[in-house]
């Protein structure tokens, strides 16, 4: 199945296009722990995961007060429903959107307002042909491409139908972040603080080796 063309070269949101002008790293906070690390970090997008449903109301407003773009794991929030009112739940409380695999919220959070990212997991050419079709059908803000590497192995068509995205999984160095970046996604996401202080004009020179593209369509 090919990608929709009307998925093809979809503008990144302006607030998302902001958020990363500076800092191309979408920091990825597992539980409570890295929360002081990511207050005082440049990067200005996170992505919460595994925290309970009665710790994001404390902790999305703060988030939100630093300034914070705040997506919210819905699939790995313990106690969190997976329907339309977990996401007015999630809206209240100020959040900014909401990450998900299952194409029905994400089709339920653009009338709310929320900006939307849907996360993939690519393991074969099959799944790669029903992740486009997903993504066709919710029309999400951005796609969360998981594992990065797999980016590389990607064709360019399939990758369009997949933009705008951040590449997430095995981001573990400056250089993951800036091939993900020359590869053409939006960010790179990664739970490794160190890199949410990675600055465009730190990131290193990808070898033109590294950008080669399968030329076989993956259909």
């Amino acid at each position: 199945m090919p990608p929709s063309p009307s998925r093809s070269g979809a503008a990144l949101d302006p607030r998302l296009t902001a958020a990363f002008a500076e800092v191309p790293v979408v920091a990825s906070v597992v539980g409570t722990q890295p929360l002081r690390q990511f207050l005082t970090a440049p990067a200005k997008v996170c992505i919460l995961a595994s925290f309970a449903v009665g710790q994001l109301p404390q902790v999305v407003p703060a988030l939100g007060r630093a300034g914070k773009t705040v997506f919210v794991n819905v699939d790995s929030s313990p106690g969190l429903a997976q329907d339309r009112g977990a996401l007015e739940f999630i809206k209240n409380m100020g959040a900014h959107g909401v990450v998900s695999t299952r194409l029905s919220l994400i089709e339920k959070g653009r009338p709310l307002g929320l900006l939307t990212m849907m996360k993939v997991f690519v393991t074969d050419r099959s799944n790669l042909r029903r992740s486009t079709d997903a993504i066709s059908r919710g029309a999400p803000d951005l796609v969360e491409i998981m594992p990065a590497p797999i980016v590389a192995r990607m064709s360019a068509q399939a990758q369009r139908a997949m933009s705008p995205s951040v590449a997430a999984g095995f981001v573990e160095t400056p250089a993951d972040v800036a091939l993900a970046l020359a590869l053409g996604s939006s960010a790179a996401a990664t739970s490794d603080p160190r890199l949410w202080s990675l600055r465009r004009d730190q990131l290193p020179t990808v070898p033109p080796s590294a950008l080669k593209r399968p030329t076989a369509p993956e259909e």
